[in-house]
């Protein structure tokens, strides 16, 4: 799957903003806004007045940027979940094929030494192949 420039910009941005760092960044930013604009800090107008309604926008906005990136990063991962999954399944299915061939040529072999096999229902059930089709139509149907 090729990544666009939004997903890695997004995969950047959440690698970036899910950091102690950046928590304390904000915070440390927060504290001194809220300081000058109470009049904490001499020699620095107040720019934004008690009860802080620009602070209040800018953490808005933050807020809904970083939940907009957060969700990009999400997308991308699961999809790269569904890509997996289907790598898995395929793999399964070659590995189910490959060992019931190897039941069916391995009783091939016990008849041509003339082993006595006792009969094993389980063993019958093994040798015939999967279902794909079936198991496809049961997977969509749950799906919904």
């Amino acid at each position: 799957m090729r990544r666009t420039w939004t997903d890695s910009l997004a995969e950047f941005l959440t690698l970036r903003f899910g950091t102690v760092p950046f928590l304390l960044a904000n915070v440390a930013v927060f504290a001194l806004w809220i300081l000058i604009n109470l009049g904490d800090i001499p020699g620095i107008g107040i720019f934004d007045p008690y009860p802080f309604n620009l602070l209040t926008m800018v953490v808005s906005l933050e807020a809904i940027v970083l939940s907009v990136i957060v969700l990009m990063a999400q997308n991308r991962q699961s999809k790269m979940e569904d890509i997996r999954d289907q790598i898995d399944t395929e793999i399964d299915v070659r590995a189910e094929e490959e060992i019931t061939m190897l039941l069916v040529m391995l009783e091939k072999v016990a008849q041509h030494l003339q082993v006595p096999m006792e009969a094993n229902p389980e063993l019958e059930r093994m040798k015939q192949g999967t279902d794909l089709k079936r198991i496809r139509t049961e997977i969509e149907r749950h799906r919904g």
